[in-house]
């Protein structure tokens, strides 16, 4: 791989990258790979709120669980979100020990192609249960989706890992992760487009064909992670990592950079998830109907990624090539604390949107690439089994946590959520000096 370790700035987003395309061939194919992965993603994402914020009970948990809540006097609506996220924790916990067990015990060469086959087949089993308004389907499918994007964007990232050195992380993940954006421009406006004339169903096998080609570049880039391993003399991803399945976790107690960085996302979801289950709650009573919900939310995916590309091509490589990773962290949680405060002062909904599209944008065009960038300096067990471990074990843990809280807070009313947001903002900026301090004393590459 004869790629430049650190691109010239002063060419501009746009020579800059025609130039690194022409230096670096996996940068194209990783390119294709996540505008596919968050396209076929990004589908699915409407579909997943309208579930979420639906009214129909019938539209989204099975007869049988509804009768159960009613037999023992409750009141299900009131805790849709409470009892998905619940189950979802406790998935994650079942899930991550499985998915220990394939990376430990086969090479990635298996492991990759089975997580993503996994995906394309279930989703051609939920394209019957819609097609067919099987009852219950919208809890199905909420669970799916939402460990769909753990796991496939996680595995995404480790493997950038493997293609990439840290320097030309700092220099490309800004390039990369704008091409993921494109792809969530585009999921967005197939579903507004299709929902309401081809039904819901049909978005399952859009998916499942954006899916299809991830597995193609997945196969051509193997290519370039054995080259950077052959060069650097790193441990071989094509064979099997070894150890115990919950090695993840293990790491995670023991070495203070990933402590500090599980304290990260613990923090950054809480934020998230105040903002998310304020937002749901206006929706519902705002759109009864679920193609509007769906409609919805997908205007709002693509305000979001239409301030995640802006920031990606004029910002996020000039940061990270330039400061490092301090900025790019720091500055989200600086813009959080400030979007928060805003709204425990005004919560009307137009705000809450706003900042909804602040806080998601920056988290995907800053806070995601300088995180993940870390990961380059690390050896592959840090990355596929710890890495995999926050974001899922512990991203779910900290997302059924706040849901709970925000349970609590909202019964105080909006500007109580909202101050205690800025709190949580708070702690998640300490967390992010924990990350930068310990992240000086990573080696460099070699």
């Amino acid at each position: 791989m004869s790629a430049p370790l650190d691109p010239p700035l002063q060419r501009g987003p746009l020579r800059g990258l025609l130039q690194a395309l022409r230096d670096t061939p996996a940068l194209g194919w990783s390119f294709l790979y996540f505008f596919c992965l968050l396209s076929g993603y990004y589908v699915l994402r409407p579909v997943r709120e309208a579930m979420a914020s639906s009214s129909d009970l019938q539209e989204v948990f099975p007869p049988a669980l509804i009768a159960w809540f009613g037999s023992e006097g409750i009141p299900l609506q009131d805790f849709v979100l409470q009892f998905l996220f619940t189950c979802v924790f406790l998935i994650m916990l079942v899930l991550q020990p499985v998915y220990g067990w394939l990376v430990s015990r086969q090479p990635r060469r298996v492991f990759m192609p089975v997580v993503y086959g996994f995906f394309i087949v279930t989703l051609l089993g939920f394209h019957l249960m819609f097609d067919s308004n099987v009852p219950g389907r919208g809890m199905a499918f909420f669970f799916w989706v939402t460990v769909f994007n753990l796991f496939a964007v996680a595995v995404f990232w480790s493997f950038m890992a493997d293609v990439f050195s840290n320097a030309q992380a700092r220099a490309y993940y800004g390039y990369i992760g704008a091409a993921g954006t494109l792809g969530a421009f585009l999921g967005p406006v197939i579903t507004g487009a299709l929902v309401q004339r081809v039904g819901i169903a049909n978005l399952m096998l859009v998916s499942a064909g954006f899916l299809s080609i991830c597995l193609l570049c997945i196969w051509r880039l193997r290519h370039w992670a054995i080259l950077r391993e052959r060069e650097q003399q790193l441990v071989s991803g094509e064979q099997p990592m070894g150890g115990s399945v919950l090695d993840g976790l293990k790491l995670i107690v023991r070495e203070p950079l990933l402590r500090w960085l599980a304290l990260l996302v613990v923090f950054g979801v809480g934020v998230g998830t105040l903002l998310y289950n304020q937002q749901v709650s206006i929706v519902r009573v705002a759109y009864p109907d679920p193609e509007a919900r769906t409609a919805f939310y997908s205007h709002l995916d693509l305000a979001v990624n239409t301030l995640t590309l802006l920031v990606q091509l004029t910002l996020t490589r000039w940061l990270l090539s330039r400061h490092g990773v301090a900025p790019a962290l720091l500055i989200p949680a600086l813009a959080i604390i400030v979007g928060f405060s805003v709204l425990a002062a005004s919560p009307l909904p137009l705000l809450v949107a706003v900042v909804q599209v602040v806080t998601r944008a920056s988290e995907f065009s800053l806070f995601k690439p300088a995180r993940e960038t870390l990961y380059t300096r690390v050896d592959r067990q840090w990355r596929y089994k710890a890495g995999a471990a926050i974001d899922t074990v512990v991203y779910r843990g900290a997302d059924l946590s706040f849901t709970w809280v925000h349970k609590g807070l909202s019964l105080l009313g909006s500007n109580i959520v909202f101050a205690g947001g800025i709190v949580v903002a708070s702690l998640m900026t300490l967390a992010a000096f924990g990350v930068l301090r310990q992240e000086k004393i990573l080696p460099r590459d070699r």
